[in-house]
């Protein structure tokens, strides 16, 4: 399982998690409580319940850089480009825009 920190404008807002049942996205619950929480996107509104999908979401994906860009990625890190998750992950941590991937390594040995 695969898990990343999602930010807006550096204050944890959720998290992305994928296992073998695909993709879940959860807001957090301190930031759900606050008065101006806006969402990660407008297909992902602010709630207390889980999001899930068996593909990577259209808005975690439209994050991942496209043309040569994506190949300096794919080669330097020696990425697989179908891998949606692990380009996320190595490829959106200082995004532009408002929301920055952090990838949450597992503690366990």
């Amino acid at each position: 399982m695969r898990k990343a920190a999602i930010s807006i404008h550096d204050q944890l807002a959720g998290w992305l998690t994928e296992d073998e049942d695909g993709y879940h996205f959860q807001y957090d619950t301190d930031y759900i409580s606050l008065p101006d929480a806006t969402p990660v996107s407008l297909t992902l509104p602010v709630q207390g319940g889980p999001f899930t999908s068996r593909v990577l979401f259209p808005f975690f994906d439209g994050l991942i850089p496209e043309g040569w860009l994506l190949e300096i990625a794919e080669k330097n890190w020696k990425l697989n480009p179908r891998d949606r998750m692990g380009l996320l992950l190595a490829c959106c941590k200082d995004c532009i825009g408002a929301v920055s991937v952090e990838e949450i390594k597992d503690q366990q040995p």
